[in-house]
């Protein structure tokens, strides 16, 4: 139900905070980690001198304790940038969704928790507080949703749950497809083409994006944003070329 391509598009770069470092896991494995360095806020940073207004973190320690376990990196590259910070992994509570917001992060990624407790979200997302500033987190595995850090799937899909939400005020849905995540092979096109049109809520399409023609590709769908994190950790294209080939 976005009706129209030619909606802004903004880039999100990713950060992975584990145990501190930067990290990227491959389909979601926590057995398969890259450390690529261990200053996130120095990372941010490159980012921001890039050109980047937005920055996509997630705490993958959190996303498995159910705590949040890196807010003291999150406050400071929000202390220390000026870039719209979203942050998942490890939401779990309001408590939680406040202490970042307190933090300085422009939305919050409520995934897990949401599957869980269905009810508790749909009243927390219609709460005034919190209109506009939380984002589904949407992580699907053969179309299922997953959680837990990936290591849970529901038996929900991914898509009926976009359905659900369509006309509530979140102020987007990440959709990951857990099978590309990481692989640099290209992302699910026409799952996030789907998911676009199965909702009036934006979409930002995470997983798989290896080169700069994945991301024209992106631009061409009904979505928000896209979000990359291995193939800049590894050099595929730079950051510059990432923005002038998504959001510009």
């Amino acid at each position: 139900m976005n009706t129209t391509s030619e909606q802004p598009k903004y880039l999100f770069p990713a950060i992975d905070l584990r145990g501190g470092n930067v990290v990227r896991l491959t389909q979601g494995n926590y057995d398969r980690q890259t450390t690529y360095g261990d200053s996130p806020l120095s990372q941010a940073q490159v980012f921001e001198q890039a050109g980047s207004t937005w920055l996509h973190v997630v705490d993958l320690d959190g996303a498995r304790t159910g705590e949040m376990e890196h807010l003291e990196h999150i406050r400071s590259i929000c202390g220390q940038t000026k870039l719209k910070v979203e942050v998942g992994g490890g939401v779990r509570s309001e408590k939680a969704i406040d202490q970042l917001l307190s933090a300085g992060v422009e939305r919050v990624i409520v995934g897990t928790a949401a599957l869980r407790n269905w009810d508790w979200f749909t009243k927390l997302v219609h709460e005034d507080d919190y209109q506009h500033r939380v984002v589904l987190g949407l992580d699907a595995k053969d179309g299922m949703a997953a959680s837990d850090g990936w290591e849970q799937t529901s038996d929900r899909s991914a898509i009926d749950i976009a359905r659900q939400v369509n006309g509530w005020p979140l102020s987007a849905i990440v959709y990951t497809d857990i099978a590309v995540d990481g692989m640099l092979t290209g992302p699910n096109v026409e799952a996030t083409a789907e998911m676009a049109e199965a909702t009036d809520v934006p979409i930002v399409a995470s997983g798989g994006v290896g080169t700069l023609d994945h991301l024209r590709t992106l631009r061409q769908l009904n979505v928000q944003g896209a979000i990359i994190g291995k193939s800049l950790y590894e050099n595929k294209f730079t950051i510059d070329e990432a923005l002038a080939a998504f959001e510009k």
